[in-house]
């Protein structure tokens, strides 16, 4: 059973403060956490020694004929906002001081 001075260890372990007053109800709530946690040994898992590995395959398309470069530059162009000397330009996001 947790009491107030396990949950003062774990809030200053996790960097948090907690009130006096909430101290107790803290160590309720933890109390309740773990033994529903606790559930889990209740549990009957069957664990294979040996699983089976499974078939690795290439799931990629193979490449075809490339797109000629410039094809959809024009367009490209016209639906973006600014546009300087044929480049795309965008606001500054990144500064090097």
């Amino acid at each position: 059973m947790a009491d107030t001075e396990n949950v003062k260890k774990l809030a200053a372990l996790a960097r948090i403060s907690i009130p006096e007053d909430k101290l107790a109800e803290r160590a309720a709530e933890f109390d309740r956490i773990v033994s529903y946690i606790g559930q889990l040994e209740e549990l009957d898992i069957q664990v294979d020694s040996a699983p089976e590995a499974s078939v690795l395959r290439n799931v990629f398309r193979e490449d075809g004929e490339p797109t000629p470069p410039g094809t959809w530059t024009e367009k490209l162009i016209a639906h973006f906002p600014k546009e300087e000397k044929n480049y795309l330009s965008v606001k500054k996001i990144i500064s090097y001081d």
